[in-house]
C-alpha cells in the first residue's frame, strides 16, 4: 500500500476507477512517438457522432521539470509546466490555455506521511482559490475542498471526505455540492491473481431524494486481457473488453445497453492507444 493519505482526490479514486475508467461511447485512436531527444508526441482523433475532435500533444522533460503543449482542432493552446519536487515532497503545476485569458493557475502539491495538500490559484485580478487537505495515514484519512471566487466573494465549491482502507479493500464517504450530494462508495479485491475487484457507488441527492447505485467488477481473463461490467438502478448496464496486444498499447471494445428500453440500439465504443 501507498505510504501516507495521498490528496483529496484519491479518497474513492479506486471505486470510480473500476466503475468508470476506460468506458468508451465514442471511437478513439491514439498514437504516441517518441523522437531520439526523448520528446513524446501525442496524436490523438475522436469521433462524437458525425463530430470529429482532433488534437496533438507534444511532452518534453528535462530533469525534475515536464512541459506538455497541446493544440486541438479548435485552435486552442494548452500548456501546462510541471516542476517535481524543487523540495522534499512538493510538486509546482502551472498551466494556461490560449486564448482564454482567464485559464492560468498555478498550483502547488505537497505530500507527506500524514498529510496531503494542494492549493491553487487561478492568474487573474480576480481570482478563484482553491485548497484542498487531507490528513490520516493510508488506513484511513479525513479531508476537505474548498474553492472561494474572490470576485464574487462565495465559496463555489465545498466538499468533505473520508476514507478507510486495508490491504484488500477500501471504503469511502463524501459530501460534495455545497452538501446536495452524499457519495458512498466500495472497492474490493477479491482475488489478487486475476486482478478480480468488485466496487458500488451509492449516491444520494438531498434536493431531489433521488438515489442511483452502481455496482461493477472486473477481471483478469490473462495477463493481457481484462473484462470489465457494470450497471447501475437506471437499467443502463456496460461491459468492455480491453487487450494490451504490445506493452502500453491497448485496444479497448466496450458497450452499453438500457435494459429499461431494450427496443433502443445498443451503443458501441473502440479506443486504440498506440505506444513504440
Amino acid at each position: 500500500m501507498a505510504k501516507g493519505p495521498g490528496l483529496y482526490t484519491d479518497i474513492g479514486k479506486k471505486a470510480r476507477d473500476l466503475l468508470y475508467r476506460d468506458y468508451q461511447g465514442d471511437h478513439k485512436f491514439t498514437i504516441t512517438t517518441y523522437s531520439p531527444t526523448g520528446v513524446a508526441i501525442t496524436s490523438s482523433g475522436t469521433k462524437k457522432g458525425d463530430l470529429f475532435l482532433a488534437d496533438v500533444n507534444t511532452q518534453l522533460k528535462r530533469n525534475n521539470v515536464t512541459a506538455d503543449i497541446k493544440v486541438d482542432t479548435g485552435s486552442n493552446l494548452s500548456t501546462t509546466i510541471v516542476v517535481d519536487e524543487p523540495a522534499p515532497g512538493l510538486k509546482a503545476i502551472f498551466s494556461f490555455k490560449v486564448p482564454d485569458q482567464r485559464s492560468g493557475k498555478l498550483e502547488l502539491q505537497y505530500l507527506h506521511d500524514y498529510a496531503g495538500i494542494a492549493t491553487s490559484i487561478g492568474l487573474t485580478a480576480n481570482p478563484i482559490v482553491n485548497f484542498s487537505g487531507v490528513v490520516g495515514t493510508n488506513l484511513a484519512a479525513i479531508g476537505t475542498d474548498v474553492s472561494f471566487d474572490t470576485k464574487t466573494g462565495n465559496f463555489t465549491k465545498c466538499n468533505a471526505g473520508i476514507s478507510f482502507s486495508n490491504a484488500d479493500l477500501i471504503a469511502a464517504l463524501t459530501l460534495n455540492d455545497k452538501g446536495e450530494t452524499l457519495n458512498a462508495s466500495y472497492y474490493h479485491i477479491v482475488k489478487p491473481l486475476t486482478n478480480t475487484s468488485v466496487g458500488a457507488e451509492v449516491r444520494h441527492n438531498f434536493s431531489t431524494n433521488e438515489n442511483t447505485i452502481t455496482v461493477g467488477t472486473q477481471h483478469a481473463l490473462d495477463p493481457l486481457t481484462t473484462v470489465k461490467a457494470r450497471i447501475d438502478n437506471l437499467g443502463k448496464a456496460n461491459a468492455l473488453i480491453q487487450h494490451e496486444w504490445r506493452p502500453k498499447s491497448l485496444f479497448t471494445i466496450s458497450g452499453e445497453v438500457d435494459t429499461k428500453a431494450v427496443d433502443k440500439s445498443a451503443k458501441f465504443g473502440l479506443a486504440l492507444a498506440l505506444k513504440p
